[in-house]
């Protein structure tokens, strides 16, 4: 069974989600601090993190920042803050959710379950396939453009793998954000285009006179084999 490492420096509502998450049967490890997270979550991974923003060291949004300096983990923020601008940020540095306390400990599970079963392995291209300028490794978890290899976020090679799977078709933003693993219902749709912003840049650094995901205004994404 998966393990949730949670950090939140608060004792009663961690106890909450520790009581949840195992009544699910996850298996839980609570700290109080980014900085002991950051360090575990080194050693000795966890499946998914649901990381406080307002913590005593570091803040949340900076701990997420850090930790996608070495891995891909799913991470779930928790925070007192509403505000669109601090959900937008959060999912922006690489977060796939966004809960507000206060909240049910049951509904906290129930997307740690369903953020874990988006990411569960799934077939949207073969193994190994040649898609034009763009050579797709899915069991290594690479893909070459033009022959080099490009260094995606998982977020990134998720979503370029989906656009390569079905060549112009028109993706849209929520077809997108489940194809890479972010809640739809976390919100705004907008945020793949950070990652489309972010995948394109990668692309024109490898062959700055090609475009080949393109923007159909109102409906989404597709690629175009170029």
């Amino acid at each position: 069974m998966s393990h949730i490492l949670i950090v939140e420096d608060e004792a009663a509502i961690a106890d909450t989600l520790v009581y949840a998450l195992q009544a699910e049967g996850f298996t839980t490890t609570w700290l109080q601090l980014a900085e002991a997270a950051l360090a575990l979550q080194a050693s000795s991974p966890a499946d998914l993190l649901i990381l406080d923003v307002g913590l005593p060291d570091i803040s949340g949004f900076e701990a997420c920042k850090r930790l996608r300096r070495f891995s891909e983990v799913p991470v779930i923020f928790l925070t007192a803050r509403d505000a669109e601008i601090d959900r937008v940020v959060g999912l922006e540095i690489g977060a796939d959710d966004y809960v507000v306390k206060p909240f049910s400990p049951r509904e906290v599970a129930a997307r740690v379950k369903a953020i874990l079963k988006r990411m569960a392995p799934r077939t949207v291209a073969p193994v190994e396939a040649v898609h034009g300028p763009f050579q797709l490794d899915a069991e290594r978890v690479q893909i070459h453009y033009h022959g080099q290899l490009l260094a995606l976020t998982r977020h990134e090679f998720r979503l370029l793998q989906t656009l390569l799977g079905q060549p112009e078709r028109v993706f849209s933003r929520e077809q997108l954000l489940d194809a890479v693993g972010v809640a739809a219902d976390a919100g705004y749709e907008r945020n793949i285009d950070s990652h489309i912003k972010s995948l394109r840049a990668k692309l024109r650094q490898v062959a700055s006179g090609s475009e080949p995901i393109q923007t159909h205004r109102g409906l989404g994404y597709s690629l175009r084999l170029i």
